[in-house]
């Protein structure tokens, strides 16, 4: 019963877990706008830092010319404040008022945005398309209200990036070739419109009516002095994860709005105060035991000046009576807020101090400061009773974390740095998901990947998933990230919450053995390492008949013709010995190759050199594969591969080469052929067989016939 009982329960909170995130990574992207928008509001509103009605001193002809300047009419602003446009009085007193909000303010949180949140929506959902087409659906709504729209946009941009994947995949494939770019660009377009039009007639009263709602409770609670009861919510859902929900679905847009009537929310502060965990952390560095306590003063330093807040989850867990001190905290610091009528322009985020007073209006720091102080002293007060009256030994603060983890779906590299972790989190489970990424994700990172899926299955660990990607591309989502060293500080961004292993040799790194090694400690289980592969066939000589892939030679010859004009490696492309006597000689040679294939924009054989530039495309074992980078995809009209030879080798880097083999993928067909010439190129006695080879089949031959 147990069981059946508490899985709703845990599959409830990993939904709503699930839709914070979504809601937060709508928001969090777009946040240096927010931060722009407050400061701008900062400079411009009546009560800011420039008040251009200052001193009594009237609009004179200059001034007027610099409101139409900004871009902003005066008749027609004077018009909008309901007053005369002839009198000067009038024009006075709406100088101030729209010089900011007709200038800039305004059309900042009315149009912008809504309109970034909401392209970011759509794009998390359907890519650039979907992104498009939600802020497409999004104007709709914020022209038909007259509220800053941010609830529409969270509505409306994934909704049209939804919409849209799914009006696409009723015709994906069935569009007659030259016709793909008209049916696509009008699709968009139309549904675009549609989307847009709900928007305004049907989406927008009916965001607007529930806006109100939300605001009228939040006004409620604040005339009658109840807004310190929102801590009672909010500081537990913190723990669980389940703020993101309340703070970026609820509070931000809401506290938006009434910024923009006002300059400032207090809203913004419910969440993002660092008092409460700074209170708890201290109490912890001088009441706490063990592992908790030493650990507890390089934590409050993260939390208050970095603005991570989850570092500080785990300690609540190991007593979670400390949720208590949280709450009272919590409470303290919104009704000091409440009580000094303090607010901040924008969100602050992440919600370190440094955020914080960034974005607080100018007439609210002492009322933030004192805030902050009553939060923590208060939640020290308590954590210190409960602490001093607990009975047991050392803190577990690893189980804690694991605890934490397990709550949070994922691990926390935060909370691991506290223990010391260098690699998977003694808190942190099995890995199941590997990530092999490089800067384009077409070459280097499809060789590794497969040189290290075949040691991780060949260890027993049948299970555990390896893949590549471009780092552009990487979500915070997999358990370990291995990427070439230059590139590792970019995967890290990404992926902060996995475990990075950095290598210099894709081929025959060390490094690899090491994952293994790793999996066997974290997963368990594994096997013993499957015995050698046989020794490879000799190469036939030159002429001489061949069977390939279980063929006679001249079957496999009449299926090379027939093929050949669509194979990713073409007998044309493969050179066995190569003119260049240095590494970017080698470069424009391969890139020139995949040029004449037929396949490949001239172009792309700058973006190869680009490439190179930023991360050396060599992979060891006498193997270098130079490609273009993420961007130069575009040139790219079908996957070709060139294999050059250079017999007497050429220095690459310092790294002698012998192979340089040109990449240029457009999707995943050329994957197979890589993983095939990874396999080959970790075998000493295939490269020496491809060094004896005499013709360019001998050379595709022993990389497999995948072509096609």
């Amino acid at each position: 019963m147990s069981t059946t009982t508490a899985a709703p329960k845990g599959s409830a909170r990993i939904h709503v877990q699930k839709f914070g995130t979504f809601l937060s990574n709508m928001v969090m992207p777009n946040i240096a706008a927010f931060i722009a928008w407050g400061f701008i509001t900062a400079i411009f509103i009546e009560a800011g830092w420039i008040n251009l009605a200052a001193n009594g001193t009237l609009p004179n002809d200059s001034w007027v010319a610099k409101i139409g300047g900004w871009g902003v009419d005066a008749s027609t602003c004077a018009a909008k404040i309901m007053l005369p446009s002839g009198e000067s009085q009038a024009l006075a007193d709406g100088l101030q008022h729209c010089s900011a909000y007709g200038g800039i303010v305004g059309p900042m949180i009315t149009y912008l945005l809504p309109l970034l949140i909401a392209y970011t929506g759509g794009k998390m959902v359907y890519d650039v398309r979907g992104g498009v087409v939600g802020a497409i659906a999004t104007m709709g709504v914020i022209s038909g209200t007259s509220i800053p729209m941010f609830m529409g946009a969270m509505i409306m941009g994934p909704l049209g990036g939804w919409t849209m994947k799914k009006i696409d995949a009723i015709w994906d494939g069935k569009i007659r070739p030259g016709f793909e770019m008209l049916v696509n660009n009008f699709s968009a377009g139309i549904w675009g419109m549609i989307l847009a039009i709900f928007g305004f007639f049907v989406m927008g009263p009916i965001v607007s009516g529930f806006s109100g709602i939300l605001g009228a409770g939040v006004g409620w609670l604040v005339n009658y002095h109840l807004l310190p009861l929102t801590s009672v919510m909010i500081e537990p859902a913190k723990i669980l994860f389940l703020n993101n929900a309340i703070n970026h679905g609820i509070l931000t847009p809401l506290g938006l709005a009434r910024a923009a009537d006002t300059g400032k929310s207090i809203l913004f502060l419910l969440e993002a105060n660092p008092g409460p965990g700074l209170g708890l952390l201290l109490a912890y560095s001088v009441f706490g035991k063990g592992s908790a306590k030493g650990s507890a003063p390089g934590a409050a330093i993260i939390h208050f000046f970095g603005g991570i807040h989850e570092i500080y989850f785990p300690y609540v867990l190991m007593r979670p009576v400390l949720v208590v001190a949280m709450i009272g905290g919590g409470a303290s610091g919104v009704a000091v807020n409440q009580l000094f009528g303090t607010g901040l322009r924008a969100p602050a985020a992440p919600g370190s101090i440094i955020a914080i007073y960034a974005q607080t209006a100018t007439d609210s720091y002492l009322g933030v400061t004192l805030a902050v102080l009553a939060a923590a002293a208060v939640t020290f007060l308590i954590a210190m009773v409960i602490l001093k009256t607990a009975k047991g030994g050392d803190d577990d603060l690893a189980a804690a974390t694991a605890s934490m983890e397990q709550m949070k779906g994922k691990k926390s590299s935060v909370s691991a740095s506290l223990l010391g972790d260098s690699g998977p989190g003694v808190a942190g489970g099995p890995i199941k998901s590997i990530v092999f990424a490089c800067d384009a994700g077409m070459g280097s990172s499809a060789m590794g990947a497969s040189v290290l899926r075949k040691k991780i299955q060949s260890a027993g660990f049948k299970d555990v998933s390896v893949v590549n990607k471009a780092i552009s591309n990487l979500t915070d989502t997999f358990d370990l990230v291995v990427s070439h060293q230059d590139l590792t500080d970019r995967a890290k961004q990404g992926t902060p919450s996995a475990i990075h292993v950095s290598v210099d040799n894709f081929m025959a790194s060390p490094r690899y053995d090491e994952v293994v090694e790793l999996l066997q400690q974290t997963n368990g289980g594994g096997a013993p390492a499957a015995a050698p592969a046989p020794a490879a066939e000799p190469l036939p000589a030159a002429g001489a008949p061949a069977s390939v892939g279980g063929m006679s030679a001249a079957v496999a010859t009449q299926v090379a013709e027939v093929d050949e004009a669509d194979a990713v490696l073409k007998l044309s492309s493969i050179v066995l010995e190569g003119s260049a006597t240095d590494r970017d000689g080698a470069i424009t040679e391969a890139g020139e190759l995949l040029v004449a294939s037929g396949n490949v924009d001239a172009g792309y054989v700058a973006a190869m050199h680009e490439r190179e530039r930023s991360v050396s495309t060599y992979m060891g074992n006498l193997l270098a594969i130079p490609h273009g980078t993420n961007e130069a995809k575009s040139m790219i009209t079908k996957s070709s591969i060139s294999v050059t030879r250079y017999p007497g080798g050429i220095d690459w880097n310092g790294n002698p080469v012998k192979f340089v083999i040109g990449i240029a993928g457009a999707g995943n067909d050329h994957l197979e052929l890589l993983g095939k010439i990874a396999e080959v190129f970790l075998d000493e006695a295939q490269i020496a067989q491809l060094e004896q080879a005499t013709t360019p089949a001998q050379v595709r031959d022993a990389f497999g016939k995948v072509n096609g």
